[in-house]
């Protein structure tokens, strides 16, 4: 589909402590399926600089990135409504789990 059909974009790049826990949430948000082909959706991990991981560098891939392209603004909003409430839940589990302190971190981006 022709970029034009999709003129409403966003990227929101959320933080993570390690690679390990942005490459986990990623794999847990990728699962869920956008409901409306108004909506198109990406996953990747990138660097502070917002490079791609690379193997050599220890805190590379430590940020969540998620791209979104829609045909409306409002279905922009629904979609990115639905991955704020995704990725509350997937912070919210990976505290209980006491996998790593997120609960500075969650509210930066809630």
């Amino acid at each position: 589909m022709a970029a034009s059909e999709f003129p409403c974009s966003l990227v929101i790049d959320v933080p993570f402590p390690d690679h390990r826990l942005a490459s986990t949430a990623m794999r847990s948000l990728k699962v869920d399926q956008e409901p409306s082909s108004s909506v198109q959706r990406s996953y990747s991990l990138v660097d502070s600089k917002g490079n791609p991981p690379s193997e050599n560098e220890n805190e590379s891939g430590t940020i969540l990135r998620t791209e979104y392209n829609a045909t409306t603004n409002r279905m922009l909003r629904v979609a990115v409504n639905g991955f704020m409430e995704s990725l509350g839940v997937v912070l919210q589990v990976m505290e209980e789990l006491d996998d790593v302190d997120v609960s500075g971190m969650r509210s930066s981006i809630t």
